[in-house]
């Protein structure tokens, strides 16, 4: 199955740099979605399919330590790699104190942010996969002590359900099949039918989703199985 194509948001309102960074990391394979201002760049990058957001820091309306100081308030972990043409030291280490994950000052290579986006997914990625919590809308899920909270109230899942959460959770953005499902989650020995998935997904967007009749992180793929988007 091919890799799942990584969605980049881009915050830069220079329109030249902007068409260049698009079409760059469009032909290196990403997904790409632009912001102009960081009012926008907040609106978007709260949202939980994006893999990496590339902020600039002099932008209208917003700055981006402000832009990223409000994401990490809204407890949105996806990785942010600063772009800025200052130099100082002291506006690095206000925007990795912020949350920003890396910092590259202009003017830069593209060879070199590429390097860094590159690093940064792989990083992503490697915590995802044995993450013990994660969040994602406005969920937050520990694993390790079975404690699911939805807008600061506490979840009941099942066994079944947390089980099954957390196995869309390692696999995020692949397309999980029902048979894939049974086999990992139920195993051989329980004997579920294919319908014993879909009763379960319903349950979790049910108790997880903002709106379970318009899953946003549960997500069908009609005719295959499902794909966790979180």
């Amino acid at each position: 199955m091919p890799e799942l194509r990584r969605r980049i948001l881009i915050v830069e309102d220079e329109d030249s740099l902007v068409v260049t960074l698009r079409d760059r990391l469009r032909a290196e394979g990403y997904e790409v979605e632009v912001a102009f201002d960081g009012e926008t760049a907040v609106e978007l990058g709260a949202h939980p399919h994006l893999d990496l957001i590339v902020l600039d820091v002099a932008l209208p309306r917003k700055n981006g330590f402000d832009v990223c100081r409000d994401l990490r308030a809204r407890r949105v972990q996806t990785p942010v790699l600063m772009l800025t043409a200052r130099g100082q030291v002291v506006d690095r280490v206000v925007g990795l104190k912020l949350g920003a994950d890396d910092y590259l000052t202009k003017p830069f290579d593209m060879s070199e942010l590429l390097a860094r986006i590159e690093a940064l997914l792989r990083r992503s990625r490697t915590a995802a996969a044995g993450a013990d919590a994660v969040v994602f809308g406005a969920v937050h899920a520990d694993f390790r002590s079975a404690v699911v909270v939805r807008d600061g109230a506490p979840v009941e899942l099942s066994g079944l359900e947390m089980k099954l959460l957390r196995y869309f959770v390692d696999h995020r953005g692949a397309l999980l099949t029902r048979d894939e499902l049974l086999e990992k989650v139920w195993g051989y020995d329980a004997m579920p039918v294919t319908r014993t998935v879909d009763v379960h997904v319903a349950s979790l967007r049910q108790k997880l989703e903002r709106n379970p009749s318009r899953p946003e992180h549960f997500v069908t793929v009609h005719g295959l199985g499902y794909k966790f988007m979180g």
